[in-house]
């Protein structure tokens, strides 16, 4: 009988000692899914594309989650949409043009640069592969179509005089952004505004040579085509977060660097229905974009502070904007 009340005894104390055990691993079980993820949201600078293919792969991948945040990719209803926003604090993070910041800047717009994206311009100057203009000095006496952007006239202007030609002499023609059948159907002799991963592309796929002058080799500085941009108070306010960010941002783009394809197909699986992707123009693309979004020696997203001051003294000198800017305040590394 002892021994029967003993063995009850022991037993109720294990059973007590389980319940004890499973409770508490069921309390931090209960914690880490209550654990709730920081919400941000980033608008892109346009429809899904390849440039974007790092920002979907971290997010599937889990990425973003690994350093507590759930980010929700926008497009924008309209390409001047994500620098008005993220100044305005509606949006957490935009994607835009380094260009577009400085001239934003010089306005009084307080947004800041906290990562470069594209390092090198995407925009450079179109001809037809058979064009008799060899060099930006022989459009003289000829038409370039563009999107009516003030930036544009002045990349013009500078590869023009950069060549010793006379930007007088060149017909610039406000064809919106109808850029590809202004070229394709003669409309204008050269195009400026258009992209060497994306217009190019589709001019060639259509059946039509393009050679192209990158800007860079014609006195304009180099800049970055792509920035990720804050407002200054939310970089202020929110360091870790934007470090965060980077840091999955950064995964993210190891990733589709070594693995082009799979970062390629979790793209296209977020393609925009109103913008279809062409699987065979986006392979490409991507091809064109890695190798100008590698920082090298440095982490994905630095920034040098020369880029910086070279685009502000460039966009003031050619008077796209009417003061000087502090090229130290315009941006942030992390």
């Amino acid at each position: 009988m002892k021994k029967s009340l003993s063995f009850l005894l022991c037993l109720f104390v294990l059973i007590l000692s389980a319940c004890g055990s499973n409770s508490e691993g069921s309390s931090d079980q209960s914690e880490k899914s209550n654990e709730k993820l920081q919400k941000i949201n980033l608008m892109l600078d346009w429809y899904p594309n390849a440039v974007h293919s790092f920002l979907f792969t971290a997010k599937e991948k889990g990425y973003f989650k690994e350093q507590g945040l759930d980010v929700e990719l926008k497009m924008p209803a309209d390409t001047n949409d994500p620098l008005k926003l993220v100044a305005s604090k509606q949006i957490d993070i935009a994607i835009s043009y380094q260009p577009q910041v400085v001239i934003a800047r010089a306005e009084d717009i307080p947004v800041q640069s906290f990562g470069a994206i594209v390092r090198h311009p995407l925009n450079h100057l179109m001809v037809p592969a058979d064009s008799s203009i060899q060099s930006p000095k022989d459009l003289a006496g000829k038409s370039i179509g563009y999107p009516s952007i003030l930036l544009d006239e002045a990349i013009v202007d500078t590869m023009v005089k950069y060549s010793g030609g006379n930007p007088e002499q060149v017909k610039m023609v406000d064809v919106g952004w109808d850029l590809i059948p202004a070229i394709a159907t003669k409309k204008t002799d050269a195009l400026m505004g258009a992209y060497i991963n994306h217009e190019k592309l589709l001019l060639e796929k259509e059946g039509h040579p393009i050679r192209t002058f990158n800007p860079t080799e014609f006195g304009v500085p180099d800049y970055y085509e792509l920035v990720f941009v804050a407002s200054e108070k939310g970089i202020k306010d929110k360091p870790e977060l934007y470090k965060k960010f980077m840091t999955a941002a950064a995964k993210g783009q190891k990733y589709v660097q070594d693995h082009p394809e799979e970062g390629l197909s979790i793209l296209m699986k977020h393609e925009d229905k109103t913008s279809p992707l062409e699987k065979d123009i986006e392979t490409k693309s991507l091809e064109i974009l890695l190798p100008l979004m590698d920082a090298k020696n440095q982490s994905f997203g630095y920034q040098d502070p020369a880029i910086w001051e070279g685009a502000a003294k460039w966009l003031y000198d050619s008077k796209v904007i009417k003061k000087e800017v502090k090229t130290e305040d315009a941006f942030v590394n992390f």
